[in-house]
């Protein structure tokens, strides 16, 4: 098993347990580029924020690093505030919980977001 089927294999038990829970969830991936979160519930996204947004790009040199994941963590929390969701289960998608992932989610916790 290669480390992209390892991960996908430890996402599919996370989505599985956040289904059960029946709660909206904050959904990572992560590039070498580029980090993206969306808040997904009832099968729709209720809110996106990447590093590969407009302002996001213009207010950075770099999209690939904890800083820039600091950002998008803080505008997702935003924007999901801004649609009525203030407690979300986190959904790391089968990357390890550090660097990158672990600034976005603390600068969403930071940003008023519960999980």
């Amino acid at each position: 098993m290669d480390k992209t089927a390892s991960r996908l294999r430890r996402a599919k038990q996370t989505r599985h347990k956040i289904a059960e829970l029946k709660v909206n969830r904050l959904t990572v991936h992560r590039t070498n580029s580029h980090i993206y979160a969306q808040v997904i519930g009832s099968g729709r996204v209720l809110a996106s924020a990447s590093t590969n947004e407009a302002e996001v790009r213009k207010a950075l040199a770099n999209g690939g690093n904890a800083q820039a994941a600091a950002v998008v963590g803080k505008r997702i929390a935003e924007k999901a505030q801004a649609a009525g969701v203030t407690a979300v289960a986190f959904d790391r998608s089968g990357f390890a919980y550090h660097g990158r992932v672990k600034a976005l989610a603390e600068a969403a916790r930071e940003a008023g977001l519960k999980f």
